[in-house]
């Protein structure tokens, strides 16, 4: 589940930094009243961390997570 929201969070962020890129737009500095808002800092910061969390992603064994989530489903 956590792999999950990581994830989640991970394209939020994606998102927000492909507005940046193309149209200059900081959507969560617009929502949240700008960068150094400190519930902006929070979002990003929590946007970040889970970035690291998937970057474990890369390195798991595919066939030990499936094992996993099949035993999680029974």
């Amino acid at each position: 589940m956590l792999d999950k929201i990581s994830l989640a969070l991970v394209i939020i962020g994606a998102l927000n930094w492909g507005s940046i890129g193309l149209f200059q737009f900081d959507l969560v500095a617009w929502i949240f009243g700008g960068q150094g808002a400190i519930i902006s800092r929070i979002v990003y910061t929590v946007v970040a961390l889970a970035g690291i969390w998937c970057i474990s992603l890369l390195f798991r064994d595919s066939r030990v997570t499936e094992a996993i989530e099949d035993e999680s489903h029974n």
